[in-house]
């Protein structure tokens, strides 16, 4: 039986708030696959780098490209995501990028406020029509450090950014005025949720004090009609072999390793693994 896709509600929900959360939009088996995989994955955590918060912790996350043939992959290509992505941005989409925020119990550091299209904008995007999908794999709470936004903040439009830290953050006296004005939520998960934001709001999130994990995948799409003018680390137009919604039990359970079908950004090398990066 087909997952229900994002309903007309939910995406003028989101055209709205800028956001729009998802309960249950993959099963506890299909979750309990992506946490044991993206914990058991040695490759996952030797490409993991961190982020310094300018607070004294630290962040650490890994970064790919094209999604591949893996379990990652068949999360980022399944028709449910893929097709309520399509829903929101009004026709076909393509993979941007992928990461897994590794946010750790006691030293996971907190992410300033930005937009991702802050950062996107470099790219040679011309209009901030992607999307990005966060799904819970461990349960996300205002102890652990979930994530915040700011309600129908991207009908503000694009918010010059600054570097604080190994972060850059949005322009902090126009977020303080936005925050005065708008509802700040923070967006409290269970594995298995999924919040699709627009790439203009403004979100962050706190240190991690707790004893909980909170690792989150997130899936970032661009529209094709918004392809790129230039290269740049991540990629133009690439067409998205979508993958029927089963198919993420099908691999899961066969073993979790992608590691080799995943096109990693080194934080060495691609600018988006350094300074200027729009990772929660």
């Amino acid at each position: 039986m087909p997952h229900p896709l994002l309903t007309p509600a939910q995406v003028g929900q989101y055209h709205e708030d800028g956001s729009v959360l998802a309960r249950g939009f993959f099963d506890r088996e299909e979750i309990d696959l992506l946490r044991r995989s993206a914990k058991e994955d040695h490759e996952l955590d030797r490409r993991s780098f961190g982020r310094a918060d300018g607070e004294g912790r630290t962040v650490r996350l890994s970064l790919w490209n094209h999604p591949g043939d893996g379990i990652y992959g068949m999360f980022a290509r399944c028709e449910r995501i893929v097709r309520s992505s399509e829903k929101l941005l009004g026709g076909e989409v393509y993979h941007y990028h992928s990461k897994m925020i590794m946010k750790d119990p006691k030293v996971g550091g907190a992410w300033a406020w930005h937009q991702d299209y802050g950062y996107w904008y470099q790219n040679g995007v011309l209009f901030p029509h992607l999307t990005s999908v966060f799904i819970a794999v461990d349960p996300c709470r205002k102890e652990n450090g979930c994530l915040q936004v700011l309600k129908g903040s991207h009908h503000a439009g694009r918010i010059n950014h600054v570097l604080t830290g190994d972060q850059a953050g949005a322009d902090r006296e126009r977020v303080d005025e936005l925050v005065k004005r708008l509802e700040l939520v923070y967006v409290e998960m269970d594995p298995g949720d999924a919040l699709f934001f627009h790439s203009n709001l403004l979100h962050r999130s706190d240190q991690n004090k707790s004893d909980h994990p909170r690792w989150s995948m997130i899936c970032c799409y661009n529209a094709a009609k918004n392809d790129p003018y230039k290269d740049s680390h991540h990629p133009r137009y690439t067409p998205l072999k979508v993958v029927p919604d089963a198919a993420i039990k099908e691999v899961g359970v066969k073993r979790f390793a992608e590691s080799g079908e995943v096109a990693w950004l080194d934080d060495k090398r691609d600018a988006s693994a350094r300074a200027l990066t729009s990772e929660i």
